[in-house]
């Protein structure tokens, strides 16, 4: 007798907490030896081990009244001690209780095998931490039973592709940037990619980046914000960066800018640091550029209290595991204010196509064997007509449900690393003799009493930082590759302010030699080369605990007062 799904009395003793007669669904078949999987039912509750049950449910029989199945109290019984009733499970309803057992376990699950991978301040007091012995990561992944249910989740549903989830965390990240689409990709380098090959669309008629234009962008930084540029025939331009703030030197955009040639201005916030938006939004405004923010390590920043990511014409992210949120590997593209872009973006992502139907999905248009471009016969199929030479950049659905997940305890982890960064730069003002530290935009210096102090243009920065930078002094006793070299040695995570000055990476060195007019500098890039040659940085990651903390600034000031 086939008995899953099926309702069943059962012969045990009395138990409180469940109706009388006790009352199960057996979840499968008998094994050889007569026993099966039944999970009791109970009263309603409103309970995540609990799924209702109402005769809806049933492909046979009706309920005389609501029930609950219970999924965390599941027993093993021989069938004899069943008495079968005229009810069962539809097979949907039955898959849905072996949904909410699996994601049950899941949570009980992860609950063991990644406790360490929670935020810092609920591991403090109870953590591993060895100092010395265990590393200090200057980045790394943050989650928690949540994640790991999403991910098992979306995967049951074996949608696999971009589906469901990435459309809700499309629609939820919008929303809490405010701008009017976001695109999800697979990777942050991809996101750049396609925030400038969408620029160099024929639709765009006049506005459109064509091979040769120039973009304005800065020389110290991360090598895929300007590997875009060169891959699709542009001209980069690099200005110097300032020290201190690690972005742009815009007294240098003017001389930057080519009548008839120059563009566009793409450059990152660094570090989490907002570059300069009013100043360069006037820019562009006044010259009629294209604006493209690298977000990708700011995520949650803000400069005058509106979110970076949201002054551009679009914007980019990354979700790779060191980012404010991660997604394992992925990123994304936010169209700010132009609708007309996102189905251009959309079309690079999705191999060129001219369609845009969401997978799964056909004649969106309402005439999908309607158009006639190109020189292809009038009818031809839409979803096989491709208006540009694009790339499939796509990530998973359920790398997606893990950023939805991520995305709900955003705030939390922002404010982790303004926390973070607050108290390495209070804990080691002491040194700044030997170190100088990374300012936000707009201030003008720190003090232990009073915090920044701001120019006076009336505008601020709160960066949502990346990591805590430091700056070894030229005349300090020591030389930022024996400060490196000593954090690693005690096993804390550091990073240089990742590709240096880019036009001294052997890319760029070969790429002038075979092409010198590849790209264009402005001045001497003295900022970026101190940058490449003074600085490196430590984490401030919400994973970090108090100790780890602590560990790295006795270590910091320990080798700085040798």
């Amino acid at each position: 007798m086939n008995l899953a799904g099926r309702l069943v009395a059962l012969h045990l003793a009395t138990d409180p907490g469940l109706p009388s007669p006790h009352l199960a669904i057996v979840l499968g078949e008998a094994d050889d030896h007569g026993f099966a999987l039944v999970a009791p039912l109970a009263e309603p509750t409103q309970s995540s081990t609990s799924l209702s049950l109402s005769s809806a449910d049933l492909g046979e029989g009706t309920l005389a009244s609501p029930l609950a199945i219970r999924v965390d109290r599941l027993t093993t019984l021989h069938i004899s001690a069943f008495s079968p009733r005229p009810i069962r499970l539809r097979p949907s309803k039955l898959a849905e209780v072996h949904r909410a057992i699996a994601l049950h376990h899941t949570r009980a699950f992860s609950r063991l095998q990644h406790a360490n991978q929670q935020p810092g301040e609920r591991l403090d007091g109870r953590d591993t931490f060895a100092p010395g012995q265990t590393t200090v990561p200057y980045a790394g992944r943050v989650f928690d039973s949540d994640e790991v249910e999403a991910a098992v989740s979306a995967t049951l549903d074996f949608w696999l592709t971009l589906g469901p989830e990435g459309d809700a965390f499309e629609s939820e990240l919008a929303a809490y940037l405010g701008v009017r689409r976001t695109l999800l990709v697979n990777s942050g380098s991809s996101a750049n990619l396609l925030a400038v090959s969408a620029l160099t669309s024929h639709k765009l008629g006049d506005r459109r980046l064509r091979p040769g234009d120039e973009v304005i962008t800065v020389a110290a930084g991360f090598p895929t914000t300007v590997a875009p540029i060169l891959q699709n025939g542009l001209v980069p331009v690099f200005i110097d960066n300032d020290p201190l703030t690690l972005n742009a030197r815009l007294d240098q955009l003017e001389e930057a800018f080519v009548p008839g040639k120059t563009k566009a201005v793409f450059m990152a916030h660094t570090l989490g640091n907002p570059f300069d938006l009013t100043a360069v939004t006037d820019f562009c405004h006044r010259h009629q550029l294209w604006l493209i923010e690298d977000n990708c390590d700011a995520l949650g920043s803000r400069y005058d209290d509106r979110l970076t990511g949201t002054f551009g014409d679009l914007s980019t992210q990354s979700f790779y595991p060191p980012h404010h949120l991660t997604m394992g590997e992925g990123g994304a593209v936010n169209i700010v204010r132009e609708t007309r872009l996102k189905p251009l973006v959309e079309s690079f992502r999705d191999w060129g196509r001219d369609c845009w139907c969401p997978s799964g999905k056909d004649n969106t248009c309402n005439k999908r064997f309607g158009w006639q471009l190109g020189e292809l016969p009038e009818g031809y199929d839409h979803k096989y007509i491709y208006s540009h030479l694009g790339y499939n950049l796509k990530p998973l659905d359920p790398q997606a449900a893990i950023g939805r997940a991520q995305l709900r305890k955003l705030p939390t982890f922002v404010q982790a690393r303004i926390d973070h960064w607050n108290r390495l730069r209070t804990t080691l003002a002491p040194l700044e003799d030997v170190l100088e530290f990374q300012l936000p935009t707009h201030a003008t210096g720190w003090s232990a009493s009073q915090g920044f102090s701001w120019d006076t243009s009336g505008h601020r920065t709160t960066p949502s930082w990346f990591g805590f930078m430091m700056r070894v002094r030229p005349d300090a006793p020591f030389s930022r590759r024996d400060f490196a070299r000593a954090l690693d040695a005690a096993r804390i995570g550091n990073r240089m302010l990742f590709g240096g000055n880019l036009l001294r990476q052997p890319a760029f060195v070969q790429l002038r030699r075979d092409n010198p007019a590849a790209f264009r500098v402005v001045g001497e890039l003295a900022g970026a080369d101190r940058i490449m040659n003074e600085s490196v940085f430590t984490g401030v990651y919400p994973g970090l605990t108090d100790a780890m903390l602590e560990y790295t600034t006795e270590t910091i000031t320990r080798f700085c007062r040798r």
